[in-house]
């Protein structure tokens, strides 16, 4: 277990926007950060840091909460795992208790398989570089191909001895489980047999974007022409070759800083690009480019150069992945090397600086490359040049940005020498196509939210396709109990001017109203008036915050934010997360920008602790005459209080007269 001290200087550490920027690219938005949301696919940013609060959240899934809960949710990390990780990412010194037999066996299954993972990685990486066979084979090719000791110690490179069980045996030795072995593939198990799945083979271990092992890749080092050249971990539970990139943990950091990303095809184009200066790169590891993948370097940069061996047909097989990227918003350049050459054998045969001049020389826009390539095809037939200029506004067709679409065509029409109009038809029928619902699926946006029209206090009218209408009830209560839990913590530590109206009578029974002013904490005057009302929170997360909050005010007379977003209870800490990051939705949509200004709250904060107040006892007021009419209704036995029904009428009366209502 790790220790409560190392907790706490985690938590005191760590910075939200310092850690989630590790895997998805902020941008300043006032004073706190936005980007794309690294859970759902979008366009626009709706994920959003407040460095003030020391939260995020995530409007499209409603997902939110601190450092710690991102890699939870972003990484599937256990709760000590994302410790662990922020300790070792700030330097601080990991104190344990000792485990029991019984927490041990609590690892989840995902858990384990990541466990025995990291033991593989470190087991084959040190017997290539501590053992007699390890050197003379796995060391040795790595070396031939020139790869410096930094480099093998950066990617964590490894060898599998050639011997049927050597490593199933050691990882069994000590004490990892055969499931586990068997279950991430690195232990392949027949029947009573056993046997390594990369026997014979050096190693790249295959990493997520915060540096966990998913799986490997081997290759082989003999000329067996039966056995696969490169063999992958097969798909796992923590293992998806699709959605993931290989270096993407090693690159991470400079694709942020250089806003571009390299995407080439081999674990070895990679290692030799880092070993040239050049960190920005990812491989997609010999497979078909996914959106899954292209997202994960979406999150880091809207750019990606694609580079292409010089071999004619494997340009013709990738060529594809590049309206992929497109489709994403993305800004897609491409270089290819010379004939027989790849990124690998280039970067080892230039030195850094030509390596690098070459990239920036190269790049093309993905039209000039299309054209570069398919004229050649094409060279005087009209029917295949007309198939290339449809298969390059097939892929305008896939840019989400209208601006950049007309500035493509523009540019086609001028390379391909054909009227704009003639592009901008043959791009409006695509778009046309496109954009027509298939059979059984609607036409309305799943985004965009249905209108809602309010009849009176519990009733929504919803308009509907066809002028129907529909009416649903609407939970004002709730909604109040949620503006009393967002006062107290956004506000609740403020010290404002109440106003107070007493009123008495005089000697001939007139009424005098006498308005008394005080000085009050905002969660006093809420507690108070709460406990008069004997006010209990009928949504029960609320409840659970309330009564938090109240303990600390009961301790400590002061509201402390941060223990409640980081609150054990997760329940409570992602309420609060999503009350507090809910006031900053508005900057998403850079309303200031568009002359749209917002009501600072701490301005108007004495007349909205006053409302909420009113407002909830008038709900309250509203639910018991209804009772007491439902009750009568029932049983017709019972008469009607008409003194009593009047009484709360009266009531109610005054308290829409103090929130400047008509009844």
């Amino acid at each position: 277990m790790i220790s409560k001290e190392t907790i706490d200087r985690v938590f005191e550490t760590a910075r939200v926007e310092e850690v989630i920027g590790e895997f998805v690219q902020l941008k300043k938005a006032g004073s706190n950060f936005k980007g794309l949301s690294p859970f759902t696919d979008e366009k626009s940013p709706s994920f959003m840091v407040s460095p003030v609060k020391q939260i995020w959240k995530d409007f499209s899934t409603g997902k939110g909460g601190n450092a710690i809960s991102f890699l939870m949710e972003h990484e599937h990390y256990s709760y000590p795992e994302a410790i662990k990780y922020l300790a070792r990412k700030y330097n601080i010194e990991i104190e344990e208790t000792e485990q029991s037999d019984e927490q041990k066996q609590q690892l989840n299954e995902r858990e384990s398989m990541f466990v025995v993972s990291k033991f593989a990685s470190e087991y084959f990486h040190d017997l290539m570089l501590n053992t007699q066979q390890g050197k003379a084979i796995g060391l040795s090719y790595f070396k031939e191909r020139g790869f410096r000791d930094d480099i093998i110690e950066k990617f964590d490179l490894g060898y599998c001895k050639d011997e049927w069980n050597n490593f199933t045996n050691a990882a069994l030795d000590k004490g990892y489980d055969l499931k586990y072995l068997a279950s991430t593939g690195l232990t392949i198990v027949k029947e009573n047999k056993q046997f390594d799945r990369f026997k014979g083979r050096v190693l790249f271990p295959i990493h997520s974007m915060s540096g966990r092992v998913l799986g490997f890749g081997g290759r082989i080092l003999t000329a067996d022409k039966k056995a696969a050249k490169y063999l992958n971990s097969p798909e796992s539970d923590i293992y998806h070759k699709s959605k993931i990139l290989y270096g993407i943990y090693q690159a991470k950091k400079e694709i942020a800083k250089q806003d571009n990303c390299f995407l080439v095809e081999g674990y070895t184009d990679v290692i030799s690009f880092h070993q040239s200066g050049i960190e920005n790169v990812v491989a997609s590891s010999g497979t078909a480019l996914t959106s899954d993948q292209i997202r994960l370097v979406n999150r880091l940069t809207k750019n990606i150069t694609v580079l292409f061996d010089g071999d004619a047909a494997g340009l013709r097989a990738s060529i594809r992945g590049i309206d992929l990227i497109l489709e994403q918003g993305m800004n897609v350049k491409v270089v290819s090397f010379p004939e027989g050459e790849d990124p690998d054998s280039f970067a080892k045969s230039h030195s850094d600086t030509e390596l690098k001049t070459y990239l920036e020389d190269s790049a093309q826009d993905f039209i000039n490359f299309k054209v570069s390539l398919l004229m050649k095809e094409a060279k005087n037939d009209p029917v295949k040049k007309a198939g290339l200029i449809r298969d390059i506004v097939t892929s305008i067709s896939k840019i989400p940005d209208g601006i950049q679409r007309e500035v493509y065509v523009q540019e086609c029409s001028r390379i391909m020498e054909i009227s704009e109009r003639v592009l901008f038809s043959e791009l409006a029928q695509l778009l046309n196509k496109e954009s027509k619902p298939k059979r059984g699926q609607s036409n309305v946006d799943p985004n965009q939210p249905p209108a809602e029209y309010f009849m009176d206090q519990e009733t929504a009218m919803t308009a509907v396709k066809g002028g129907a209408i529909s009416t649903q009830k609407v939970d004002q209560l709730n909604i109040l109990e949620k503006e009393i839990i967002r006062i107290l913590l956004l506000f609740g530590n403020e010290e404002v001017s109440f106003t107070n109206v007493i009123e008495t009578e005089d000697e001939h029974g007139k009424v005098i109203e006498e308005i008394e002013e005080y000085i009050s904490p905002v969660f006093k005057e809420l507690y108070l008036n709460l406990q008069d009302d004997e006010v209990e929170f009928t949504n029960s997360i609320f409840q659970k915050v309330y009564y938090e909050l109240i303990n600390q005010i009961s301790q400590n007379e002061k509201i402390d934010i941060n223990s409640l977003t980081n609150h054990p209870n997760e329940e409570i800490s992602n309420e609060v997360t999503s009350i507090l990051m809910d006031e900053e939705k508005y900057t998403l949509s850079e309303w200031e920008r568009k002359n749209i200004f917002v009501t600072e709250t701490a301005s108007i904060l004495p007349k909205l602790v006053t409302d909420a107040i009113l407002n909830l006892r008038r709900i309250l007021i509203e639910r018991k005459i209804t009772e007491i009419m439902k009750e009568s209704l029932k049983d017709n036995s019972i008469k009607v209080d008409l003194e009593l029904i009047s009484n709360y009428t009266g009531l109610k009366k005054r308290l829409f007269e103090k929130l400047n209502r008509v009844v």
